[in-house]
């Protein structure tokens, strides 16, 4: 590699250092340099690319931290580049799932659980009250007495105050993101969100050739120190968060952190998405809190999706949108499918209306509540062998760390072959991050309990053997 080629932009607002970085990254992911390629002194390529030594120093450090190179006291900086290979969280699930494989690996509930008797007779009264207009084209934006009785919903259970007006109806929350990335990005334009964090949603935003700017998580939520610093370089256009049971980690944001963010959103301009799938599953009496409830300058996009909760086949959530951002948002709607299921909207609607939705939560809190307890109960004996974890006390996984020295990939790929289907963490970090390998998701959602014990017991002797 010609480094005295390397271009940095010292108009741009992205840092020289990250500039420098990413070039340097580049060169290695595409085998320009290869693995073990001793990287030039810091001060000869500073004068190379007339930057400071700083510059420099900050690049390599970084590319170190991210797994790309290593330092050897008195010799310098060498090419290592990171060997996990990269799966998608989309399609692994479908693809890897063997016969009689314990899943692990699906937040999405059981078939058995499904309330298929409730939902049939409110299919059947829709359609033999609304007979072919069940069939027709809504408005792009929904039913609108589903919108009115969301709108209600919130009110009631999450403290969101908003008008049927701002929700819009949409094929599940990846919709709702892809809808969201079409409406406020364009090419160049910055999104910030956690690490590790959702992959199909970073996905989304670079599909629009935006650039991810990643932030650490607290016990309380984002990093907002840092956050903050490289909101102030970056500018970003969105700022992407899960506050409640944040996958995969599972933490729950502090109302502290959350007040902070929409601070930060009005001064450094920018919107807050908030995406919500399963807040409802508190087992607790304390519910989370909701960014979008504390939103008193229509801050933030809100995203709810059914598909944890009732019956993924349905392809059914719903946007609270910013009154600035209602055209566009209606018109990319349009553009994507003209309009979503009116009978599944209707049909929604009188699930509500008819408390069919209330008796439904209730019934699967109880059943998730019982796998959580379960699972937790297991866990404990993982411990010994240095595995740890926090006590979510809701939604549907654990974020467990392994012990050092110990690959979740490997353990992903020795636990398949024995049967059982996890969630390495290589999924849900960047390439660069230096604890992609260093974690585990598990959810007990499609599991009854002998599966949850036995499950356990294989991940266990799977560790044995990795610790072996």
């Amino acid at each position: 590699m010609n480094f005295v080629s390397i271009q940095l932009d010292s108009s741009s607002n992205e840092p020289l250092y990250l500039q420098l970085f990413s070039k340097i990254k580049e060169a290695i992911l595409s085998d320009e340099l290869i693995i073990g390629y001793r990287l030039p002194a810091i001060r000869r390529l500073a004068k190379d690319l007339s930057v400071n030594n700083v510059t420099v120093i900050n690049a390599y450090k970084q590319l170190e931290s991210s797994g790309y190179v290593t330092s050897k006291k008195g010799s310098g900086f060498y090419v290592t580049k990171p060997n996990t290979p990269e799966i998608s969280l989309m399609t692994l699930p479908p693809t890897t799932i063997k016969e009689n494989c314990i899943n692990f690996s699906s937040a999405s509930p059981h078939p058995a659980i499904f309330p298929t008797d409730s939902f049939k007779y409110c299919l059947d009264e829709v359609i033999d009250r609304d007979k072919g207009f069940a069939f027709g084209y809504q408005e792009a934006n929904g039913f609108m007495p589903l919108r009115e009785i969301l709108a209600e919903y919130l009110e009631k259970t999450h403290h969101i105050h908003t008008s049927p007006s701002h929700i819009q109806i949409v094929s599940g929350a990846q919709q709702g993101i892809d809808i969201i990335a079409k409406s406020c990005l364009n090419a160049g334009d910055y999104v910030v969100t956690e690490t590790p964090t959702y992959n199909g949603a970073t996905d989304a935003f670079k599909s629009r050739s935006s650039r991810i700017v990643t932030v650490e998580l607290t016990p309380f939520g984002i990093d907002l120190i840092e956050f903050e610093k490289k909101v102030n370089v970056c500018k970003p256009k969105l700022v992407y968060v899960m506050t409640k049971f944040q996958n995969p980690t599972t933490l729950c944001y502090a109302p502290h952190t959350l007040k902070q963010l929409l601070i930060l959103a009005e001064k450094y301009n920018f919107y807050l998405v908030e995406d919500d799938s399963t807040s409802e599953l508190s087992y607790t009496d304390r519910a989370p809190y909701s960014l979008k409830a504390f939103d008193t300058q229509d801050r933030v996009i809100y995203i709810k999706s059914f598909s944890k909760l009732l019956m993924p086949g349905l392809r059914i959530g719903f946007l609270v949108i910013p009154d600035a951002l209602l055209d566009r948002f209606t018109k990319t709607k349009q553009m994507t499918d003209i309009a979503s299921s009116g009978l599944i909207h209707r049909s929604l609607d009188l699930f509500f209306r008819t408390h069919k939705w209330e008796e439904h939560l209730s019934y699967m809190k109880a059943i998730y509540s019982g796998k959580y307890e379960l699972m937790l109960s297991q866990l404990e004996n993982l411990k010994a062998l240095g595995v740890t974890f926090n006590i979510p006390n809701g939604g549907l996984c654990f974020w467990l760390k392994l012990p050092k020295g110990l690959s979740a990939y490997k353990l992903y790929e020795r636990c398949l072959e024995s049967g059982l289907l996890i969630l390495p963490s290589t999924l849900f970090y960047s390439t660069m991050h230096k604890e992609r390998d260093h974690y585990i998701r598990l959810s007990f959602a499609p599991c009854d309990a002998k599966e949850i014990v036995e499950g356990i017991a294989i991940l266990e002797k799977c560790i044995k053997k990795g610790l072996s």
